[in-house]
């Protein structure tokens, strides 16, 4: 039996999700969380085998999550299912520690194939997201400045981007606001603007924030 938790900020999505887990014979739904500061208090509890996470959510959201569910459980799978498109996040967040992407369009089958695949240690990766994975590997170079960013600096990208200040974002991180002045500044040089305000139009422009 699989144990999985959804974690997801709407509710309507978790029941969806969780009655179509019920009627699989070999998985059960052992958790919910709708943002990932309870994603990590089901992670504390130990009773799950698959995370299945979304990524746009309030208080601590899937992207900084997933960091910190891979520091406290680096062998429990995390398949990320959001809904934006894998063009947006996929290669970054398998490099980051997912163990596979699937966009909430995808088909539902799809879901239980990758549920399965990562439980048993593999990763889960489409036709797509493979294809860019070795366009990476290539030095493609059309990936887009974003791509390039490491962990932290998404995490740091992501909430400049959302408005949030530095002040505020140093408490959430436990990080000195020195250090977040720091990765803003790489933030800036790697994808060569020169304001917040120019994050936020950047973030939008790539459907990387609704």
């Amino acid at each position: 039996m699989i144990r999985v938790a959804i974690v997801d900020d709407h509710a309507i999505v978790r029941a969806g999700l969780r009655q179509y887990l019920s009627e699989q014979v070999d998985l059960r739904v052992t958790g919910e969380a709708g943002n990932g500061r309870e994603a990590l208090d089901l992670v504390r509890g130990g009773d799950v085998d698959v995370i299945v996470m979304d990524l746009s959510m309030p208080d601590k959201g899937g992207v900084e999550a997933l960091a910190a569910i891979k520091a406290r459980e680096p062998d429990l799978p995390v398949l990320i299912l959001s809904g934006f498109p894998e063009t947006h996040y996929a290669t970054t967040l398998l490099r980051q520690g997912a163990s596979g992407y699937l966009n909430k369009e995808c088909d539902p089958e799809e879901i239980l194939t990758a549920i399965r695949t990562v439980h048993r240690g593999r990763k889960y990766i489409t036709a797509g997201v493979a294809e860019m994975l070795a366009d990476g590997l290539s030095g493609n170079p059309d990936a887009l400045p974003h791509e390039q960013l490491s962990e932290r600096e998404l995490q740091v990208f992501l909430r400049l981007a959302s408005g949030e200040t530095i002040g505020h974002m140093a408490d959430q991180m436990a990080l000195s606001v020195k250090t977040v002045s720091t990765y803003r500044s790489r933030v800036m040089e790697k994808l060569k603007l020169s304001s917040n305000s120019d994050l936020t139009y950047y973030a939008l422009k790539n459907g990387l924030m609704q």
